[in-house]
């Protein structure tokens, strides 16, 4: 979860191996040395570190590489990056079976048995999503040991498709829907999280160790989840991409909820043909969740084949200038050249704003209190948990306040509490009101009015420093609108503010993921923004700029 201010507040290093193999946009190609910086860290599964799915499953195919050694290396990379080294803290627990699990996907291709388009490819989850035999806690102490026996529809689907779950990841505990002052990246279960970029910096929230083990290759893809900017904003601020789908394209079944109107799991990965092959395999319609199951106007087309680096040629993209991010030199000037790169691609640029802007915003709070108190209570009691309701989680942090509350409280928790069940007229208003200006006079109404295929704006200004005194410094975000209208948004790498990287995001009417795909896909190619992590401790005034003559 991310929100606008108002209610956001609602080793060493043991074994080197070969030099990074190349960018994830440009597989092969290896990375330049950046003016002024240090080199980036020699660690292990640096072989395979900046690889995606299609090199590694060919690597697979031509027997050079098997499940199992890429399982092992990204543990041997865990142990030395998150755990030890720089200390991420990153990943919250470990899949005890997932050496076993790889090593069973090798015999099967072997024999010739392939389960789908990820056999063999470890991906992490953050932990709000049901994975056996892993605990889901959303963070919380109080969830420790809640060990829900059924996989969540989508793991289900990583599974079938051959994917091997390598562990959870730490997140802002209850997905940042915890306290009016809380800190990105940190959970009373996890600690605090650490951006690879820059330690010192948030990882934004609430997929926040997805975002930092992604960025730092300690899988080859993750899941996060979003209900206001929680794929979005750690993506950004890791040089990834980031996918929130359409609400209903992607199962919530089995998911730690916030708010059922906006609640939504999706890709994070370092490229975006890596985004868009495991968004084909989450895709897919479940009748346990109404928003997903039958929509006919659901468009789970071959996502691969609209990856065309002329994608933009012809195609009309409002340029949102005043949209959300406060004034920034670096991120103005990185949004020009953005904006260049869609100009020489054949895109037609044309201004837009949103009439309704900021206006969604209270009343979509209203409605995320009054659901997430609902769903919440739902999740622990269908899944068996022992704190089985939000009461009960709420009393069991009073009373281990020293360890689940010693830098901000649960205000918005006893908040949600306060409020009723969803057949109150003041849910209903809040919930047609904020959808209405949000999608209906907001995104679709820009959209229609100007004959607009997507939005395009910066994703959110650089990343903040961690302050555990005051909280996040939120410096606002363009992302809001789809996330309230619950329709599609894509951030992509497009430079970075002094070694922060910076995302552009693209954001469409509802189902237009496939369309989305192929602009920031054509964006990526054409500009290969991202760079690796390079774990500096901080940003000094002496620092020059690490983006050189970008």
């Amino acid at each position: 979860m991310r929100l606008p201010r108002l209610a956001h507040r609602a080793c060493a290093l043991a074994l080197a191996a070969a030099a990074l193999s190349g960018c994830a946009s440009a597989p092969g190609v290896a990375v330049p040395p950046v003016p002024g910086q240090p080199p980036p860290l020699a660690t292990p599964g640096d072989a395979y570190a900046e690889l995606g799915i299609a090199e590694l499953l060919g690597r697979m195919a031509e027997g050079t590489l098997d499940s199992r050694t890429l399982v092992q290396a990204y543990l041997d990379r865990i142990a030395a990056i998150d755990k030890a080294g720089p200390t991420l803290n990153a990943v919250i627990e470990l899949n005890p079976d997932a050496l076993r699990e790889a090593a069973m996907l090798d015999g099967e291709r072997r024999e010739g048995r392939m389960r789908g388009p990820l056999h063999g490819i470890p991906v992490l989850l953050k932990d709000n999503i049901d994975a056996r035999p892993m605990a889901n806690s959303a963070g919380s102490l109080a969830l420790a040991d809640h060990r829900p026996a059924p996989d969540a529809f989508l793991v289900q689907r990583l599974r079938e498709a051959g994917a091997v779950i390598l562990g959870k990841t730490n997140l802002s505990e209850w997905a940042n829907f915890r306290s009016t002052r809380s800190i990105s990246g940190w959970s009373g279960r996890g600690g605090q999280t650490r951006n690879p970029y820059v330690l010192d910096r948030t990882p934004c929230g609430s997929s926040s160790g997805t975002g930092a083990a992604i960025a730092a290759s300690l899988a080859t893809v993750g899941v996060g989840t979003e209900t206001n900017g929680s794929i979005l904003c750690p993506a950004a601020v890791h040089g990834l991409v980031g996918v929130k789908p359409t609400v209903g394209l992607v199962s919530r079944h089995g998911i730690i909820p916030i708010a059922a109107s906006q609640d939504t799991a999706g890709p994070m990965a370092r490229s975006v043909a890596d985004a868009a092959a495991l968004l084909q395999v989450l895709a897919a319609d479940d009748p346990r969740d109404p928003a997903s199951a039958g929509d006919t106007h659901r468009d789970v087309a071959d996502y691969a084949a609209r990856l065309d680096p002329g994608a933009l040629r012809g195609a009309r993209i409002g340029v949102l200038r005043k949209h959300g991010v406060n004034p920034q030199p670096d991120v103005d000037a990185a949004f020009t050249r953005a904006l260049d790169a869609l100009r020489a691609q054949g895109a037609v640029l044309v201004d837009a704003d949103i009439a309704t802007a900021g206006q969604w915003g209270a009343p979509s709070l209203e409605v995320l209190l009054y659901e997430f108190h609902d769903g919440v209570d739902a999740y622990l009691a269908d899944s068996g948990a022992a704190a089985a309701s939000l009461a009960g989680v709420a009393a069991y942090n009073r009373a281990n306040a020293a360890r689940e509350m010693p830098l901000f409280g649960q205000e918005l928790i006893e908040q949600s509490l306060a409020k009723g069940p969803l057949t109150d007229r003041a849910y209903r208003n809040a919930r047609d009101t904020a959808r209405r200006l949000a999608k209906a006079e907001g995104l679709d109404a820009t959209l229609a009015g100007q004959r607009l295929d997507a939005l395009v704006a910066p994703t959110m200004g650089p990343a903040w420093p961690i302050d555990p005194v005051n909280g996040d410094r939120f410096t606002g975000a363009s992302y809001g609108v789809a996330a309230v209208a619950g329709t599609p948004s894509i951030t992509v790498p497009m430079g970075d503010a002094r070694g922060l990287p910076l995302g552009l995001v693209f954001m469409g009417p509802a189902w237009s993921e496939g369309r989305l795909l192929g602009y920031a896909y054509a964006f990526e190619q054409a500009t290969r923004a991202r760079r690796p992590p390079r774990f500096l401790p901080t940003i000094s005034v002496e620092s020059p700029p690490a983006g050189g003559d970008r």
